[in-house]
């Protein structure tokens, strides 16, 4: 076939071969993934995102090449008349057959980038683009994804959201982060919270809306003290989300504080939002304003102006929905529960929590500590149990080394501690950050820690001793292990976070 003299180059040739292949390799892994069904997330990333690159570099090389040997032949040849643009003769067989080509070669072209853009569109919004394409960095938030209650969600859905402005947020706030890992210039462990994050009302309350009533809920908390019977205590505990009847709504409860009627307003000292020295409440129906201020760790005037007054949303307590790392003492209460780790071990509690005060450079150093220090604690303490409870000891070094596998990464350098949940107040301060009876207001009100304001505790104990009552008269707290009053003063996460 008879092709123009311009075509005739290194540049243009390189960039028809560029072409030929990138589309060859596109349609053999797109057979291949549609055929025999297999593949990984970097398949998609090579059909849709890498292969169209040099494929569209390929079409661009041609006419380039062209042009720059119609110049070099306009300084060999004198052209006739002067005439700069080129003339088209398709009485000219090249000119006819180079016509055809490109003009059946655009229509294929343009059919497949659109087909090709929007399936590059749905690739990039996939769990398994986020997940798996930066494994490394997006190991941690995988995971622990797999394992939350929000698992069937798409990562855009809550990340990005619906409409084109935040998609387009998206993807430039994107091409800063493959910058950061193509040069590994990301910060291990990624810090939170995100900034950049589309607000709470615009994603979590598509699902989550505050006008939505939530019952109160009964709760099963099952934990096992770590002495050496690793006696269990349980405590039954009415979680009052939202009213007592629904005809009052979210009036009072938990959920208050997002009660379309009230706005609550803070100021956070710290980066995690940890310390919360200023709360402002506004009755958005009557006008009335409430300032509290923490008489303990006030800011001067000048340090407050200069921080963020954010409006609380979901995300405020609620700030570990989908990648929440869990503690030690709670992922191992969840195994001595189920059986996994039998609870007739000795001091298997204490023995775990001893091996979590610990940091390890990696995961497999984690995996042989764990192995070897309950190997040695019972070879010591309880010699004749190595034997008799051999496959029981293996079950539980393979449940402790499932626990650390799924909450910590020690490569981003993620832990519990490193992205605390502030919901509830056991291991870190979560409603303690206001509800501790240091916030005070100047007519002398004060933001309450009284147990009863959130929930109801209607039994606690042991197996053998569970102390009942009802919703109406709910029981005071007891403290598992004997403390005296201590815990009246104290907020629990000065012992738990340090996995007692």
């Amino acid at each position: 076939m008879k092709l123009p003299q311009s075509l005739r180059n290194w540049t243009s040739i390189v960039g028809a071969a560029l072409v030929g292949l990138s589309l060859f390799l596109i349609a053999l892994l797109f057979i291949i993934t549609l055929v025999l069904d297999i593949g990984s997330s970097y398949v998609g990333l090579f059909i849709y995102i890498i292969l169209p690159i040099f494929l569209i570099i390929g079409l661009v090389m041609i006419p380039v090449g062209m042009l720059a040997a119609k110049r070099r032949l306009k300084k060999q040849v004198q052209v006739s008349e002067g005439k700069d643009w080129p003339v088209v003769d398709f009485n000219n067989p090249a000119t006819r057959n180079a016509t055809i080509i490109f003009s059946v070669g655009t229509v294929l072209i343009l059919i497949l980038s659109a087909i090709g853009s929007y399936e590059a569109f749905h690739y990039t919004e996939s769990v398994e683009f986020c997940g798996k394409v930066c494994h490394r960095v997006m190991e941690p938030e995988y995971a622990a994804y797999q394992e939350s209650s929000h698992e069937r969600v798409s990562c855009v859905e809550c990340h990005v959201g619906s409409g084109a402005d935040w998609y387009v947020k998206s993807k430039l706030s994107g091409l800063y982060q493959v910058y950061s890992v193509m040069f590994d210039k990301y910060p291990r462990p990624i810090p939170t919270p995100v900034h950049s994050l589309r607000p709470a009302r615009e994603t979590c309350e598509e699902c989550h809306w505050p006008e939505k009533f939530y019952d109160r809920k009964l709760r099963i908390k099952r934990s096992y003290i770590a002495d050496e019977g690793n006696t269990e205590w349980d405590i039954h505990m009415l979680l009052k989300t939202s009213s007592e009847h629904s005809a009052k709504g979210i009036s009072e409860g938990i959920h208050w504080h997002i009660n379309p009627e009230v706005k609550i307003e803070y100021i956070a000292s710290d980066e995690k939002r940890g310390t919360i020295p200023w709360v402002k409440y506004t009755n958005l129906k009557t006008g009335e304003i409430t300032v509290y201020e923490d008489k303990e760790n006030k800011l001067p005037q000048s340090r407050m102006d200069s921080l963020e007054v954010r409006v609380m949303d979901c995300l405020d307590c609620h700030n570990r929905p989908s990648h929440n790392y869990k503690v030690p003492q709670n992922f191992v209460d969840e195994y001595l529960a189920s059986g996994e780790i039998p609870k007739d071990l000795p001091d298997i509690k204490s023995v775990a929590m001893g091996i979590f005060t610990q940091d390890y450079p990696t995961t497999d150093s984690a995996f042989t500590a764990i192995k070897l220090q309950v190997n040695e604690y019972y070879e010591i303490m309880y010699p004749e149990l190595l034997e008799s409870k051999k496959q029981d000891i293996e079950k539980t070094i393979a449940s402790i080394q499932e626990g650390y596998s799924k909450n910590f990464f020690p490569v981003m350098g993620v832990k519990w501690t490193e992205y605390p949940n502030h919901l509830g107040h056991l291991e870190t301060e979560g409603c303690y950050r206001c509800h501790n009876d240091r916030h005070t207001s100047a007519q002398g009100e004060v933001i309450s820690r009284d147990c009863n304001l959130c929930h109801h505790i209607t039994a606690q104990g042991t197996v053998d001793n569970l102390e009942v009552s009802n919703v109406a008269n709910p029981l005071e707290f007891k403290h598992p292990v004997e403390i005296n009053e201590v815990w009246r003063e104290q907020h629990c996460s000065e012992c738990h976070s340090q996995l007692y």
